[in-house]
């Protein structure tokens, strides 16, 4: 038997990055079933069928597609984690929060597969690109402060990935000590002076799918002499980019991360 048959042969995604990460691999026909919330790969939503959100899932809808394996992601999915194992489905949820975190995981869900190989070629350029991206960071003259917002209503800071990307592409995470919280209710800063007095000078938002809008950042009270209001350093990085913590953070979020850094540099520094 090739190391292929071994593992799992039927594997329920209920988060994106597991799918993208499959499909990557060249697995994806051991996916049967992926999360609504797939954008990556866009042809995933067309050849799988969607049993999960984020926090519920169609239990009788995957126990139908009999699977052998569940991967999902975080404490946030506990239960539905539970409801599968007291059915009998053997469920692993990963709960990555780093740089770090997402290379294990990845490389974790590679062995399973039996694309060790391959997962081993990938991760090591995703490394080297990282690599290359600190090395051209080291020769800015000065290193931006970043204010990256998860959702808007109420604000909440980055998690850890994000911010040590944010790092990596050559900036500073304005709310570091915000970023080692692994929920998003301990990110969550409800005195918007705190985040004037910090004068970043970029803002990014990214809110967990819902489209970002510059115009709400312009028009929140006191935020008009923040340097990234006022040089209209306001972008979007859209969350299937970043917010998945999986290969798209670590290959087309920490990319546009770096692009925007670099553009700032040309013009403030």
């Amino acid at each position: 038997m090739s190391l292929h048959q071994f593992g799992p042969q039927r594997i329920v995604c209920l988060t994106e990055e597991t799918t993208e990460w499959l499909y990557l691999l060249g697995q994806e026909a051991k996916i049967v079933g992926i999360s609504g919330y797939t954008v990556r790969p866009r042809r995933a939503r067309e050849e799988k069928p969607k049993v999960s959100a984020f926090l519920s899932a169609k239990i009788d809808k995957i126990l139908a597609l009999q699977p052998d394996c569940v991967f999902g992601f975080s404490d946030l999915q506990a239960d539905i984690a539970s409801s599968l194992i007291r059915s009998g489905i053997q469920v692993t949820i990963f709960n990555q929060r780093s740089v770090n975190d997402i290379f294990s995981m990845l490389y974790q869900v590679a062995a399973m597969v039996g694309e060790v190989t391959l997962g081993q070629e990938r991760l090591q350029q995703y490394q080297k690109n990282l690599d290359n991206l600190q090395i051209k960071a080291a020769k800015f003259k000065r290193r931006p402060k970043i204010y990256f917002e998860e959702w808007d209503e109420p604000r909440i800071s980055c998690i850890r990935w994000v911010s040590e990307l944010i790092t990596i592409a050559g900036a500073e995470d304005c709310f570091p000590e915000l970023a080692n919280m692994p929920l998003g209710k301990d990110r969550i800063i409800t005195d918007d002076q705190s985040i004037v007095e910090r004068a970043p000078d970029i803002i990014i938002g990214s809110w967990c799918g819902k489209k970002f809008r510059a115009e709400k950042i312009r028009q929140r009270a006191g935020w008009e002499n923040i340097p990234a209001v006022k040089n209209n350093q306001l972008f979007e990085i859209k969350s299937a980019d970043i917010l998945q913590p999986g290969p798209a953070a670590l290959t087309d979020g920490v990319a546009q991360l770096h692009q925007i850094v670099l553009q700032w540099q040309l013009h403030h520094a």
